[in-house]
């Protein structure tokens, strides 16, 4: 015998309005949860965001620093390698210009004048300076770098004169030769031996100290160790 239809929405309805009564007591039951946070947990999570954020920032600025500093040594070490390729092929004597104080490194050529003059012509022989904080410390076949020594000093000798008087200044400052490079690059290929460390040094106390060494023996490819 068939129900009445009134018969069969009453048991397909029973179902359903027992589950919403069902969920409007779990809803009581847990209405604190849709009053929001309060003050304090809010302050707690800023807090904890603030935190991560500068944990990760840090991460990510040392990372930077260190993934620039080490592609600058690589340039370094690959235009050294070019510069005595250009040396060979062509017969120059070239060498490596560092000033540790303004952070800079130049490749210079030795003229028939006697004079070191920038290399015409090759862009990536000219001046580059590198980022803020690096140090440089060059060792020359064993000794510490001293700036006033060279080879091919032609601040000490010069055509007309055996020897110059250190004493008497010759012209204006901007008139006066640059000094000539600490590392040589010959045209048989060989080269002055160093050892040249790029370090470096943080302002902020925070960061950590690294640095990277580029040594030469006799003769190219370079050696590179680091990060140290």
């Amino acid at each position: 015998m068939d129900c009445p239809n009134y018969l069969k929405y009453r048991i397909l309805l029973k179902p359903i309005t027992g589950q919403r009564d069902h969920l409007m007591k779990f809803l009581r039951a847990h209405k604190h949860f849709q009053d929001g946070f309060t003050l304090l947990e809010i302050m707690l999570v800023l807090a904890l965001m603030g935190l991560i954020m500068a944990t990760v920032s840090y991460t990510v600025f040392s990372k930077n620093i260190e993934q620039e500093i080490e592609k600058e040594v690589q340039r370094l070490q690959v235009v050294f390698n070019m510069a005595s390729d250009h040396a060979v092929i062509n017969q120059a004597e070239l060498g490596l210009r560092l000033d540790k104080e303004k952070q800079t490194y130049e490749f210079v050529q030795l003229g028939d004048d006697g004079i070191w003059t920038t290399v015409e012509g090759v862009k990536h022989f000219e001046l580059r300076e590198l980022p803020q904080g690096v140090q440089l410390d060059l060792v020359l076949e064993g000794l510490a770098w001293q700036e006033e020594d060279s080879l091919f000093d032609n601040r000490i000798f010069d055509e007309e004169l055996s020897v110059r008087d250190a004493g008497v200044d010759i012209g204006p400052e901007e008139e006066k030769e640059p000094p000539p490079p600490q590392i040589f690059i010959l045209s048989s290929g060989e080269i002055t031996p160093f050892e040249l460390t790029i370090e470096y040094e943080p302002q902020d106390s925070s960061e950590d100290t690294f640095s990277f060494v580029l040594q030469g023996i006799d003769t190219v490819p370079l050696l590179r160790e680091g990060p140290i």
